[in-house]
């Protein structure tokens, strides 16, 4: 049959037919439920966000002495207290003497062998502690969020201790040990060349005062026979509070080995003081270093042997450290040390030696034995025939005071040419005990 219809007229309709079919198509169908969800998703999650925001009050609460802020405490061990925490024990531990050392304690259950202990003074916490941390709490009533402090802004690492276990290890005998693994860590991976050698001299200064080594040691000299009249030259300074002696030595320079004093590993950091400053052309001044020391320098020019050189150089820059070492620790003659630089080995020794611990302070005692040493030294320098004058100024002493310094070190004082030096006579002799009282 022929169709009425044009040819332009066709073509119309089959367009329209097409674009018709292409419309009602099942992927259109799909993308268009699509947006319908991603809209009503939109929606919904912008009225849960408008529920969940609160209009509250932020109130932040101080620090307060009489009142023990929240403590944070994480269990490495895997341990989850939420479990049963009807059952679970808290407890806190505060020492009478240092009202800032906490100990938390938490035990599973009465009947637990095991608790988990941690502390804000050892193991991790003193590692140092580069963060601080608060505690949110929203109150929901009154609208209320409250920022609280934590306790020192320490984390407490809760290790598993079983209860009256002896010889079990303590954190509180490696309070540091932790930092200084890490900056040995960090030291041999991105350390210069000095500073790797500089830190196996420090090791190995270290392990000759190690307690495992010294026990050991201990052992072996055990099995040997120690005749009487060698006790005597055994004595260190722990009982006079001085440094290490020989009370039967022959000579002034056994007397107080200066070996004892100034440690192998030392020498060379020494020598990169005075001796270095010696070797160059230019003209140097002297004025940041203590008057003993500087009235001194001259001697090393007039010395030919260049060993003998060396070890004096060596023996006047340690004076210096020891003198800049008191200084900084002083309130009076902070400002005189601020800009000394002490070799990390040398500094490192000098605070185990005469800082206390806790607060890193010179005690009465600890002042004294550094004030021996220095004088001990000062007599190594001069021949042993030591001149009270210079020194006393360095150590802002009276003459007084530092003669009974010197004669509890065993030595004579006497006069030559109007001035008072100090000798060694040997074998050493002390002030009997009477006399050490009246000091």
């Amino acid at each position: 049959m022929d169709s009425d219809l044009s040819p332009a007229m066709v073509n119309h309709l089959e367009h329209t037919s097409m674009v018709t079919d292409l419309s009602l198509s099942p992927k259109n169908e799909d993308k268009k439920e699509k947006k319908k969800k991603k809209k009503k998703q939109k929606k919904e999650e912008k009225e849960k966000s408008q529920e969940l925001s609160v209009q509250a009050t932020v109130e932040m609460v101080k620090e307060q002495t009489d009142k023990l802020a929240p403590l944070v405490g994480y269990f490495p061990s895997g341990f989850d207290p939420n479990k049963d925490p009807s059952s679970t024990i808290t407890r806190v531990f505060r020492n009478k003497d240092k009202p800032k050392r906490l100990e938390l304690v938490v035990t599973p259950n009465a009947t637990s062998k095991v608790d988990f202990v941690g502390t804000n003074y050892s193991g991790e916490a003193a590692a140092g502690q580069h963060c601080s941390y608060a505690l949110g709490v929203l109150d929901k009533e009154t609208q209320t969020l409250k920022i609280v402090p934590i306790a020192s802004n320490k984390i407490f690492r809760l290790e598993p201790k079983i209860r009256g276990l002896v010889g079990q290890k303590s954190e509180q005998t490696e309070p540091s040990k932790l930092k200084s693994e890490q900056m040995e860590e960090l030291t041999n991976h991105y350390g210069t060349i000095r500073s790797r050698r500089e830190a196996e001299k420090l090791r190995v200064l270290h392990k000759e005062h190690d307690p495992s080594s010294q026990r050991d040691l201990l052992g072996t000299i055990n099995q040997i026979a120690v005749k009487k009249e060698d006790i005597g030259s055994s004595e260190v300074h722990g009982s006079r509070n001085t440094p290490p002696y020989n009370s039967a030595a022959a000579t002034p320079q056994e007397a107080y080995p200066l070996e004892k004093i100034i440690f192998e590993g030392e020498w060379d950091f020494l020598l990169e003081d005075i001796y270095d400053l010696l070797q160059t052309e230019t003209e140097v001044t002297w004025d940041a270093y203590p008057t003993f020391v500087a009235n001194r320098i001259h001697k090393l020019h007039e010395i030919k042997d260049e060993e003998e050189k060396k070890r004096l150089s060596c023996v006047l820059s340690y004076i210096t450290h020891l003198v800049k070492f008191k200084d900084k620790h002083s309130m009076d003659h902070f400002s005189s040390a601020k800009k000394h630089r002490l070799p990390r080995i040398i500094l490192q020794k000098f605070s185990s030696m005469f800082e206390d611990p806790d607060s890193h302070k010179l005690s009465p005692d600890k002042h004294s034995l550094l004030i021996s040493y220095v004088l001990v030294l000062t007599l190594h320098a001069d021949g042993f025939r030591a001149n009270l004058t210079d020194i006393a100024k360095d150590l802002k002493l009276d003459t007084g005071t530092l003669r009974e310094h010197y004669e509890h070190l065993g030595c004579k004082l006497v006069r030559d040419k109007k001035t008072l030096v100090a000798t060694l006579p040997t074998p050493l002799k002390f002030p009997s005990m009477r006399q050490k009282r009246r000091q």
